[in-house]
């Protein structure tokens, strides 16, 4: 369990074993019950559909993102619409060039290879990646040394679905292979409510049209959460309500498990507390905002950071980071008259 499960486990986008296994009941099957991503929806439906006419496979696909927008599920989609079996496995889990090579070798004629967090493959293995994406065969090595022999084997046509929260970390000759790339955006709370009301119906849970908005209003954009806060507001609603999530149960549920309005939760707000009240809005170091939260530099950067930054309530600066005139008056405070934001708040590196 990482430090991100401990945290954040309503308002994280990323998702344990099990809860990708819950997930997997409430994941639309076909691109047409796919919500949001419409533009990578419309592409995708092209790419898909030409192949199927030329009855081949179609280009491998590159799927990048926050977690939790869908790229699972899309791969999944592909594999659906295509009538061909997903064969998933991960970067991580692709140590070497032998592991990679013996699941290409097993694939069967226009499967779908999923290969999450492609980003985290090793180097042996890409490089592997290259030949079987490019000319559908690997080189197998048998031996060492001086005596070592490559004998090519020839694999089967097949479809990479590659995804990746960290597009930058992958070099550029991988990235050059993919023929189709789609980035996945945040969602509009309007296409959020339609997930909630979907997700709804699956579960058979009674909500009215109020309390799904607020759900969705409160989800960073991200179906993952709201899909996971409408189970936890269920809950609430079942042991102290009538089971029917109303606008009204819908706020109280959600403050109860601290996830405001605004989707910030316990640790975002601590950040901004801490960075207005402590140190006059900034600008202070990553490691000395850690400290005063109580929480490690890996998961503030990491877990809170990023929608701080995405909703405009920080901005990290060469000097440190600086809370925005909209993060104090989230926090009900009144923003100091002598504070100056114009020379700090400019998107840069910080290694304060």
């Amino acid at each position: 369990m990482s430090a991100d499960d401990n945290v954040r486990p309503l308002v994280s986008g990323d998702a344990d074993f099990e809860e990708r296994t819950f997930e997997s009941a409430l994941r639309p099957k076909t691109l047409a019950e796919f919500g949001g991503q419409r533009r990578v929806s419309e592409q995708l439906e092209l790419v898909l559909h030409a192949a199927r006419g030329r009855n081949g496979v179609p280009d491998h696909v590159l799927l990048s993102g926050p977690p939790g927008l869908g790229k699972t599920t899309l791969a999944m989609i592909i594999a659906s619409e295509l009538s061909s079996p997903l064969r998933i496995t991960s970067g991580p889990a692709i140590q070497h060039a032998g592991d990679l090579a013996a699941i290409l070798s097993g694939l069967n004629e226009g499967e779908v290879l999923f290969l999450d967090e492609i980003h985290r493959m090793s180097r042996p293995a890409e490089e592997l990646l290259y030949m079987a994406m490019e000319d559908f065969r690997v080189d197998v090595i048998v031996g060492k040394g001086p005596g070592a022999t490559a004998i090519p084997l020839e694999i089967p046509p097949f479809t990479l679905v590659g995804a990746t929260t960290r597009a930058g970390l992958l070099p550029g000759p991988l990235r050059d292979r993919f023929g189709f790339t789609g980035h996945l955006e945040f969602y509009e709370a309007s296409e959020l409510e339609r997930i909630i009301n979907r997700s709804a119906e699956l579960l058979q849970v009674d909500m009215t049209p109020e309390g799904g908005a607020e759900i969705a209003s409160r989800s960073r954009g991200t179906p993952r959460i709201a899909n996971r806060l409408l189970r936890r507001v269920r809950d609430f609603a079942q042991v102290r309500a009538d089971g029917i999530i109303t606008l009204a149960l819908a706020k109280s549920a959600l403050d109860l498990y601290e996830v405001d309005r605004m989707g910030l939760d316990r640790l975002d707000r601590g950040v901004l507390d801490a960075l207005c009240r402590r140190f006059g809005g900034g600008p202070v170091g990553l490691s000395t905002l850690a400290v005063a939260v109580g929480e490690e530099r890996e998961t503030v950067e990491e877990v809170a950071e990023p929608f701080l930054v995405r909703s405009g309530y920080l901005a990290r600066t060469p000097r440190g980071r600086v809370a925005t005139p909209a993060a104090w008056r989230h926090l009900g405070l009144n923003v100091p008259k002598n504070a100056t934001f114009a020379d700090t708040l400019f998107d840069a590196e910080d290694d304060a």
